[in-house]
């Protein structure tokens, strides 16, 4: 579910550099990182705070929004 929204997050350029820039991550540091839980909770916490993401990246998946949120707490565990 990570790797899907993080697809959709990179879709967009200006998505893309907002979530980079809150993350600290760079593009290669998450190029080596695309397999850590750490890097799935970074892209489930993106969307999660801040709505608009949220429901873009739902819409575009084709899941509730709330499934985002319960992977972003299930990855919490």
């Amino acid at each position: 579910m990570a790797l899907a929204a993080l697809g959709w997050v990179l879709a967009d350029e200006r998505r893309a550099h907002r979530f980079l820039d809150l993350t600290g991550l760079s593009p290669d540091g998450l190029r080596e990182s695309i397999g850590e839980i750490s890097t799935h909770r970074a892209v489930l916490d993106f969307l999660s705070q801040h709505e608009p993401d949220l429901l873009g990246a739902a819409e575009a998946l084709d899941v509730p929004p709330e499934t985002l949120v319960a992977a972003r707490k299930d990855l919490r565990r």
